[in-house]
């Protein structure tokens, strides 16, 4: 199994947070491949400079020292994130669900709006 973490679940995991659960740390913890989107920091990107978000590293640091995989958005991504149902109008949401159903991953995810296309999804 590969897993793509939306950008909450990343965050909650360098943050080591409570609201990541037990189970969940786990299979992160112990799946081989597990990446983080170029959406999602993009994503925090904006919400620093909106004075939304602050952290201590830059979030490429944060990915880095995680030694999680960076996943770059293809334009096959962005073509199939254009022609997903609008269930869910959150442009880096929905890159994370293209990118999940190109790339064959799980999205690890807090957010009930997923659940409404057809990728795999581990609940937060």
């Amino acid at each position: 199994m590969n897993l793509i973490l939306d950008t909450h679940v990343f965050l909650w995991w360098r943050l080591d947070s409570s609201r990541l659960k037990r189970d969940v740390r786990k299979t992160i913890s112990t799946t081989e491949v597990v990446m983080v989107s170029a959406a999602s920091a993009w994503e925090v990107a904006i919400k620093q400079g909106l004075g939304r978000l602050r952290l201590q590293e830059s979030f490429a640091a944060l990915v880095e020292d995680s030694e999680f995989e960076e996943l770059p958005i293809t334009i096959r991504h962005a073509e199939r994130a254009g022609i997903l149902p609008l269930h869910h109008t959150d442009p880096f949401d929905r890159m994370l669900i293209a990118q999940a159903s190109l790339e064959g991953a799980t999205v690890v995810t807090h957010d009930r709006h997923f659940r409404d296309y057809d990728v795999p999804i581990l609940w937060v």
